[in-house]
């Protein structure tokens, strides 16, 4: 009789499989490459649709033919800067904050002290601190802060800094020349959850002792302690995932173009500012807050697709 034998169940590409610290994930700026402008911006997730938009791809099936394709909806309200932090060889050597910042701040987040701001020739690069006006959006009152990079020279970004310095900064003056997006998010939770359903692995005979859902062997006798590999019990959900190059597939303000239904979106409400729409699904619930940056690796496939959007049902 032939060996039984069968892949790992669950991946080791993430771990440790726990909550999450920071509901905005951390990014590599270094590794994204772009040639102007900030490079990253903080949105809300609000629900899932089906798009309806012409296919003007050349040599696809459905050329010049409506078609629908799931789509997500996100809600990307307008960004300030917080502040400008100094890079020197990779390690931030200051920080300062914007001026006139708005008053809710102060009773809303953590302020850092206030430094001067660093010669040219004292640093080698410069990031943003920028925070999204959510109460705009009606979901909460509380701001998200996120860094975010810039393209460019060190000339161009602090052109940047003196031309949005007190003044939103919108994804609809963002995202005008782009067509991919990579996706930064947490997941859904799930609380507690079991090795089946946490990794995948099958269940046992049903006359097996000690219970059904569980591996049937957590390490041999030595060496005797367990290893981080042994599927087990514990946290599901709420961790960081990246979704790579996502279509845009339409960009509007509400006033200009409204697609909320009658009675709102389930679970999210009313869209009240500018909202991005995406091909596919996006990870986390109706709310989550999402990091949108530049592609990291945009595919040659996904820059080829050309689509005309015309509404959503």
């Amino acid at each position: 009789m032939p060996k039984e034998s069968k892949p790992r169940a669950g991946s080791l590409q993430f771990w440790p499989r726990k909550r999450i610290k920071r509901f905005i994930p951390s990014v590599n700026w270094g590794a994204i490459k772009a040639d102007s402008g900030l490079m990253g911006l903080i949105a809300y997730k609000v629900g899932m649709t089906s798009a309806v938009i012409k296919d003007l791809t050349p040599n696809s099936l459905t050329k010049e033919k409506k078609i629908t394709l799931p789509a997500t909806i996100l809600e990307v309200p307008a960004m300030k800067i917080f502040s400008v932090r100094y890079y020197k060889q990779g390690k931030v050597i200051n920080e300062v904050l914007a001026e006139n910042l708005d008053k809710e701040l102060n009773r809303k987040i953590k302020m850092p002290g206030k430094k001067e701001e660093k010669k040219i020739e004292d640093y080698d690069d410069l990031r943003l601190i920028v925070y999204s006006k959510v109460k705009e959006t009606g979901i909460k009152k509380t701001p998200d802060l996120a860094e975010a990079a810039l393209g460019g020279s060190l000339e161009e970004k602090m052109k940047f800094i003196e031309e949005k310095k007190n003044k939103d900064i919108l994804a609809s003056d963002m995202l005008k020349n782009i067509s991919l997006l990579d996706v930064r998010g947490l997941t859904k939770g799930k609380g507690f959850s079991g090795p089946v359903k946490r990794f995948g692995i099958k269940l046992k005979q049903h006359k097996s002792e000690k219970g059904r859902r569980r591996p049937g062997s957590l390490a041999p006798w030595h060496p005797a302690r367990v290893t981080f590999r042994a599927p087990m019990a514990g946290q599901l959900g709420v961790f960081t995932r990246l979704s790579y190059n996502s279509r845009i597939l339409g960009l509007g303000k509400i006033n200009e173009k409204d697609i909320n239904p009658g009675e709102g979106w389930k679970n999210y409400g009313k869209i009240k500012t500018e909202y991005l729409i995406l091909k596919g699904s996006l990870q986390g619930p109706a709310k989550r807050a999402l990091l949108l940056t530049m592609p990291l690796r945009p595919s040659k496939k996904q820059m080829k697709k050309n689509y005309e959007f015309l509404g959503v049902r």
